[in-house]
């Protein structure tokens, strides 16, 4: 039984969606704000969070950095009533998995929690086994221990830059559209713009100093390749 923390400052939004959560098998878990949320993230160990972007103490945008930032992947899916394509960017930029727009539908939310889940335990099960490692030009990703090192530096990636950075690399030289991107990274039910991969790339480009797109190379008219 999967357990989801509900972070969440209206009451009336918790009750609906643990009640909902409970009727479809999953075990809800509750927090009203920021900080009450992040000490729930380290007792329960949730197996997926809905986080509320406005929050009372720490804003949803800082708990989802901070998560990022210490290396904890948990699927995160932001809930907003704001829905605005620079909220949701943002969201994604801090490494959210999805969002979901406010006032939602309980069968919506139940559908982008199963995909969310779908896809963190396919990439998962794809990462046993013996460590495997891609390394060109100084580049070093190692897929099992989730690490990603340049020239010997570690570099701290998002859970959906480094998806990105090793989709590319295992696919080295061929050439994907944004929504060919958006479908094998982010799954083919995410309702994401192509926006959202531009982003990605960008802040990928910056961490590795790859001004010169030495490593992401932008093909014009057709989308992004690795080297």
């Amino acid at each position: 039984m999967k357990k989801i923390l509900i972070i969440e400052d209206e009451p009336n939004i918790r009750e609906l969606v643990k009640y909902n959560l409970e009727a479809n098998g999953y075990t809800a878990v509750e927090a009203e704000d920021g900080n009450i949320g992040m000490t729930k993230v380290y007792t329960e160990k949730p197996d997926l969070i809905l986080l509320d972007i406005m929050l009372p103490k720490k804003d949803g945008y800082e708990i989802c950095r901070e998560l990022r930032s210490e290396g904890n992947n948990v699927p995160i899916i932001m809930l907003t009533a704001k829905a605005e394509e620079v909220d949701k960017v943002l969201g994604l930029e801090f490494g959210a998995d999805d969002y979901i727009a406010k006032p939602f539908g309980v069968r919506e939310l139940i559908a982008r929690i199963k995909a969310v889940l779908r896809r963190y335990e396919v990439s998962e099960n794809e990462s046993g086994g013996t460590d495997e490692v891609f390394s060109a030009g100084g580049l070093t990703i190692n897929y099992d221990r989730h690490e990603i090192t340049l020239d010997g530096r570690q570099i701290d990636l998002t859970y959906k830059e480094f998806e990105l950075l090793g989709f590319l690399a295992k696919n080295r030289g061929h050439v994907f559209t944004r929504d060919e991107l958006l479908d094998k990274v982010w799954g083919i039910d995410y309702a994401g713009e192509t926006r959202t991969v531009d982003v990605h790339v960008r802040y990928l480009r910056k961490k590795l100093g790859d001004d010169d797109e030495k490593f992401i190379e932008t093909i014009r008219g057709k989308g992004y390749r690795l080297r």
